[in-house]
């Protein structure tokens, strides 16, 4: 009955002390209402304006379409070789790295111990006071432990909310892999198809200083004939210096976009001196364009994917925070050997020391509730709370931007498209005139200058139409990439998850 009532007492107490200690949950502070996801605007009325048949989504390997092997094999090895991508993956493997680590935190720890002390024992200390026959001795203490175990009990899902935001963590760093994957294959195919044009523009250009050339040449000899005044021959000289110039900014602009590709690709300048020469790009007659932009983008829109990662790889770190004020429960347990004997006997030791009476063993169950910390606790939620709220609008910010540069991109694919099929137009146009000039000329009725004065507005025409057909290129690289670049994550097709506060 004596034991009964103490077991009942103890068990009373220990009641009371749990339940104090649980409700110090009541500790945490209400914070302020959390960042909300915003509904993504629809796109009805700016898909409505592309005369393009709406498609699917791009594909992986979107530089294919353009039909141009140079450009293949520059986007390949920039995917290998470009430092920016190397680095992204290294943070992707630290990332992951890290999953590890907090995963740990759900597994029992096991380890084994030894230790070999050798001590002189004081003889005015409090163990020599109570034992005085042993001030002064010197001993050996000789621990093994082939098993160690720590346990913390993760009652709160403290350490499970850690391991969900590093795996968000890592979610996110690999949605800015592809990120980093798409903005270097755009922007070497931009760099590219712009040279491209450049170099053709640069051997207009040198028609163009021909026949500004051949009528400085024309207006001289005019002059000398005294046919014409100086007027013409000055402004003949004034056209040809002006072509040379435009000829020498066209030629560094090239040099520009050549370094560039071989930056991009990890290469040095000396390695692309020769690109641009030899391979073609076809024209992108249509872009793949989906007929669901808004609730598509999250899901094939990189830098969306990695800015939702990141909002809930907060929140989960808020819900690790809160646990923090429960009380903190684990277990640690030990099975081994110990023994202790005087330095006079240190040769027995080893044979004390594996003893059947030297085995030992221990558990310690423990419990720990944070009453005072000077206001740290309540400074990590708020913090956390803060980087959840900042996360979420970074989101909301992102899907804004997403798709701005979507309704661009369509704006500039159609506006180049209408512009090029007007240009081409024009330059038909100008090349029947100057092969009608080119016929007066054979007959008689017309001279030399009169067909180069039909070919100079013509070469001009098709100077710029190598630009708009470099810029109808680009927007559809700027569109492709504004659409995600094929990047695709099923997992991502639900709303975003509201953390509640």
């Amino acid at each position: 009955m004596k034991r009964a009532l103490i077991t009942r007492q103890l068990l009373q107490h220990v009641s009371w002390v749990v339940f104090w200690m649980v409700s110090g949950c009541a500790w945490i502070p209400k914070g302020d209402t959390p960042a909300t996801y915003i509904e993504p605007p629809e796109l009805k009325e700016t898909l409505a304006e592309v005369t393009s048949r709406l498609q699917n989504w791009p594909v992986d390997h979107w530089w294919e379409l353009f039909g141009n092997p140079e450009l293949n094999q520059l986007v390949e090895t920039a995917l290998k070789e470009n430092p920016g991508l190397k680095r992204a993956a290294a943070r992707l493997r630290e990332a992951r790295g890290l999953v590890r680590v907090e995963g740990a935190r759900l597994l029992p720890f096991l380890e084994a111990d030894a230790s070999l002390t050798y001590e002189r024992i004081s003889q005015h200390g409090v163990f020599a006071a109570l034992n005085p026959e042993v001030g002064g001795a010197r001993i050996l203490l000789g621990i093994v432990n082939p098993l160690s175990f720590r346990y913390e009990f993760d009652f709160w899902g403290k350490n499970r909310a850690r391991l969900e935001s590093a795996l968000g963590q890592a979610a996110a760093e690999e949605a800015e892999k592809a990120e980093v994957h798409l903005r270097l294959s755009t922007g070497i195919a931009r760099a590219y198809l712009r040279g491209q044009a450049l170099h053709r523009q640069l051997e207009l250009a040198a028609s163009i200083v021909d026949v500004r050339d051949h009528l400085r040449r024309l207006a001289e000899t005019r002059y000398k004939l005294g046919l014409d005044n100086d007027l013409a021959v000055k402004q003949a000289v004034a056209d040809y210096e002006a072509a040379v110039k435009r000829r020498a900014g066209v030629r560094d602009q090239l040099d520009v976009q050549r370094h560039l590709v071989a930056r991009l690709s990890g290469k040095g300048p000396d390695d692309v001196q020769n690109l641009f020469a030899k391979s073609s790009t076809a024209g992108l007659s249509e872009v793949p364009i989906p007929e669901h932009l808004s609730m598509g983008l999250l899901v094939h829109r990189p830098d969306l994917a990695a800015s939702l990662y990141r909002a809930d790889s907060a929140a989960r770190l808020v819900k690790a925070a809160k646990a923090e004020f429960y009380p903190t429960i684990d277990l640690t347990a030990f099975v081994g050997f110990n023994a202790l004997t005087l330095t006079k006997g240190a040769d027995q030791l080893a044979n004390l020391l594996f003893s059947g009476q030297s085995f030992s063993y221990g558990i310690a169950p423990g419990i720990r509730l944070p009453i005072f910390e000077g206001g740290r606790l309540r400074g990590e939620l708020s913090v956390h709370r803060a980087e959840y709220d900042a996360a979420v609008e970074l989101y909301n910010e992102t899907l804004l931007d997403a798709l701005r540069e979507v309704a661009d991109s369509l704006s500039a694919w159609k506006a180049t498209n209408d512009m090029l099929e007007s240009h081409q137009r024009l330059v038909t146009s100008l090349n029947q005139d100057w092969h009608l000039s080119k016929v007066r000329v054979a007959t008689g009725l017309d001279d030399d200058r009169e067909a180069l004065r039909h070919r100079y507005p013509l070469l001009e025409q098709e100077y710029t139409l190598r630009a708009l057909e470099s810029d109808r290129l680009v927007a559809a690289v700027d569109l492709i990439e504004a659409l995600g670049g094929g990047y695709h994550n099923p997992d991502l097709a639900k709303r975003p998850a509201q953390y509640e506060s």
